[in-house]
C-alpha cells in the first residue's frame, strides 16, 4: 500500500469516527455502550503494544544503558 493510499484510508477512518462522535449524544444507550466498549478495546490494545515494545527494548537492545545479556 502506498503512503498516499494509507493517508487516504486514515482520513476516511477519521471522518467516520468524527461523524460517529457527533451523532453520539443522540444515540441509544446500547449504541453508546457498544461504542465505549470498542473504544476501550482499541485503547487497551495500543497500551499493551506500547508496554510490550518498551519491555522488549529495555531487556534486549541495551539502549537504556544496560548491556545485552545475550552477548555475554
Amino acid at each position: 500500500m502506498s503512503s498516499e493510499g494509507f493517508l487516504k484510508e486514515m482520513q476516511t477512518i477519521g471522518e467516520k469516527l468524527l461523524l460517529k462522535l457527533q451523532k453520539l449524544p443522540k444515540a441509544d444507550p446500547v449504541e453508546i455502550a457498544a461504542f465505549c466498549v470498542v473504544l476501550l478495546f482499541i485503547v487497551t490494545v495500543l497500551l499493551l503494544m506500547i508496554i510490550a515494545c518498551s519491555c522488549c527494548c529495555y531487556s534486549c537492545c541495551g539502549c537504556c544503558g544496560r548491556p545485552d545479556r545475550r552477548r555475554r
